[in-house]
């Protein structure tokens, strides 16, 4: 569904189909208004992003219908308002000026992936946002950088919001509280996690880690939930500051779809920022039911069949957050309850060897981890302090 035939299903004229009771998979190339179930009319839901100041597209991150219908999304919008500016989770405000030499056509792909250090920043295979970035610099579009850097958010997650200094957020204010449904559907998250990390470990999961009213209580998730928000309002923030610097401008964000469902997250923190007029728009798989969607999920959703379409292959990750030294590879935090923290790496580490192979930069690192297969134990040299140690990586038996 690439190619000219889903744009054709976006641009062209609304189909007839009304019924709400119909199977998902009768109703492949369609928008739907969750609170209805009915179908929209293409040209409907075209002119209220025409309204729009923000739209903003959701994804699975390794759904590749999903990227396709962003950039269906994309070219439609642009052609009825090409006054226009995209912004991309995928990549830290420290990118900004990578991403400015990009839309302008002054770098190259690999140069472009290079200067942003995507393989540290995002780690999904680029070839998913290329096509996306591709027609940014076709159009000469602004591009935002709507992200902040992971170790921000991994420092709040392990101290709080409260605890991280000023000087150290980025500029990210203090978001807006979650509300009572967010925090509970966190929390479903946090036990889904907590279980799936049990079942990896070939253990049962504890009782506690299952029940949401406990969950709910506890210190540390209520760190997990202003990790969250961290990422939420980073995003809600540099979309804004879009916003403003050309109001007459619709500004796109393309971000994962858990921080767009039911207005929880970025819609949440652009409210309390004062944007309006804001549109939510999320692909829907045709192998999911369309009865009792919610009718909060988005303002429109869009049915993708992504049956038979390969799924980029889940990656395998240490868990660190990392950069370059004099040394070895410095580890600069170390994400909990990760492959990196059961095998006892600890921040301040200088990661020096991996499978026997030499790593002096980040991308070394992230190279010879990229090539571990499930079940995999990889040998790890390390300096800490003084002291060289070694240890080894167990990798669990699926990344999925």
């Amino acid at each position: 569904m690439h190619r000219i035939m889903l744009l054709a299903c976006l641009l062209g004229p609304a189909s007839a189909i009304a019924a709400a009771d119909l199977e998902c998979r009768d109703r492949v190339a369609h928008w739907l208004d969750p609170a209805s179930g009915e179908t929209l009319a293409t040209p409907a839901v075209f002119a209220r992003l025409e309204r729009a100041s923000i739209v903003l597209l959701g994804e699975s991150h390794t759904t590749i219908a999903h990227h396709r219908w962003q950039a269906a999304v994309l070219a439609g919008l642009h052609a009825r308002k090409p006054a226009m500016a995209i912004g991309f989770e995928m990549l830290p405000r420290a990118a900004q000026p990578a991403l400015d030499a990009w839309s302008a056509g002054e770098l190259g792909e690999a140069e472009f992936l290079e200067r942003v250090d995507w393989d540290r920043v995002w780690g999904y295979d680029p070839d998913l946002y290329l096509p996306l970035l591709h027609f940014a610099r076709m159009q000469r579009l602004p591009t935002v950088a709507l992200n902040v850097e992971r170790a921000l958010v991994a420092k709040v997650g392990q101290s709080g919001w409260d605890a991280v200094a000023e000087a150290d957020r980025e500029g990210v204010s203090t978001p807006a509280p979650a509300s009572v449904a967010y925090k509970r559907s966190l929390a479903e998250l946090y036990a889904l996690k907590s279980n799936l990390r049990a079942e990896q470990e070939g253990r049962e999961a504890d009782a506690e880690s299952l029940d949401i009213d406990a969950i709910l209580e506890s210190a540390e998730f209520g760190r997990f939930v202003e990790a969250q928000l961290t990422w939420d309002r980073a995003m809600a923030e540099a979309l804004a500051a879009a916003l403003r610097r050309d109001p007459g401008a619709t500004v796109v964000g393309i971000v994962g779809r858990g921080h767009l469902e039911h207005g929880y997250g970025i819609p949440h923190q652009l409210a309390a920022l004062g944007v309006e007029r804001v549109e939510v728009l999320l692909p829907h798989d045709a192998d999911v039911s369309c009865a009792d969607l919610p009718a909060d999920l988005a303002d429109a959703i869009f049915v993708v069949d992504a049956d038979g379409e390969a799924e980029a292959p889940p990656r395998p990750r240490l868990g660190v957050i990392i950069e370059n030294a004099d040394g070895g590879v410095r580890v600069t935090e170390v994400v909990a309850d990760s492959v990196a923290a059961r095998s006892g790496i600890e921040a301040g580490d200088r990661i020096v060897a991996a499978a026997g192979f030499a790593t002096a930069t980040t991308g070394e690192l992230i190279e010879i981890i990229r090539r571990q297969a499930p079940g995999t134990w990889l040998p790890l040299t390390l300096r800490r302090g003084d002291r060289e140690l070694d240890l080894t990586a167990k990798f669990p038996q699926s990344f999925d």
